[in-house]
């Protein structure tokens, strides 16, 4: 039984609450207990990884466990979700993303979240500046992985989305933010990017984390649904089947 669209969009909002709270939270608290360098990165990145995991495991098989605009792209591309739906999960996953920014602004100082810009991803400027191009490179890559990842684990009807979806997902947000946060901030979402954005006024470099994640999305359902989902000729012999079922329903007598 198909889960009501109402409920899937409460599980969407959610759940992307709960990935942009924790992941701001946690470099909100880094700052705050000084911790920088390669500590502070390997705190980031298991905050977000944890929560896509627990949220993924939790809630996954209500909603698919996307959170993330570029997911749900990659899912209307391998034509796991309707386009129509797809616009709302995104309506739900910004609002998500907003309230946690807005609710992370209220619960701690002004100046403890204005250090860190309200963890608004950002391209580095110190030192060896990134450029925009190839801050898109970079996201384009880090999400290409974690929607191949969410192909394999959970739009593939072989794989293990009912039992270990979460960790495999929450694994690799953790090593995309490990390789790739001093660099963009590695957001690989754009919500994670739009709520903070909006709700601290930290606007630079927007367009980066919407377009590259949206080139890597498409990329990586694209390649996984029609290169590695797809048989010769298996479309055609779905569309010859429905085909004929729809004739068979036609000419069935009604009772």
């Amino acid at each position: 039984m198909e889960v009501p669209l109402w409920k899937r969009l409460i599980v969407e909002f959610v759940g992307t609450f709960a990935l942009v709270f924790i992941g701001v939270g946690s470099i909100v608290a880094a700052g705050y207990a000084g911790i920088d360098g390669g500590a502070g990165l390997m705190t980031i990145a298991l905050a977000h990884g944890f929560a896509i995991a627990t949220m993924v495991s939790a809630t996954g098989h209500i909603s698919g466990g996307h959170f993330n605009p570029a997911v749900t792209l990659g899912a209307v591309v391998a034509r796991a979700i309707a386009a129509s739906e797809a616009a709302l999960y995104w309506v739900a996953q910004l609002l998500g993303a907003l309230a946690a920014a807005g609710a992370m602004r209220l619960a701690v100082p002004v100046e403890l979240w204005q250090k860190v810009k309200l963890g608004t991803p950002a391209l580095a400027k110190d030192g060896i500046a990134i450029s925009a191009v190839q801050g898109m490179l970079i996201e384009a890559v880090l999400t290409f992985f974690l929607v191949w990842v969410v192909m394999g684990v959970a739009v593939d009807p072989k794989g293990s989305f009912g039992k270990v979806a979460g960790l495999p997902i929450g694994l690799v947000i953790a090593m995309d933010i490990m390789a790739g946060g001093p660099f963009t901030g590695a957001a690989m979402n754009p919500a994670r990017a739009f709520g903070p954005a909006l709700a601290g006024g930290y606007f630079d470099d927007q367009l980066v984390y919407w377009i590259g994640p949206a080139i890597g999305g498409v990329l990586a359902a694209g390649l996984y649904r029609y290169g590695i989902l797809a048989r010769p000729g298996q479309e055609q012999a779905e569309e010859a089947e429905s085909r004929r079922d729809q004739r068979a329903r036609r000419r069935s007598p009604r009772r």
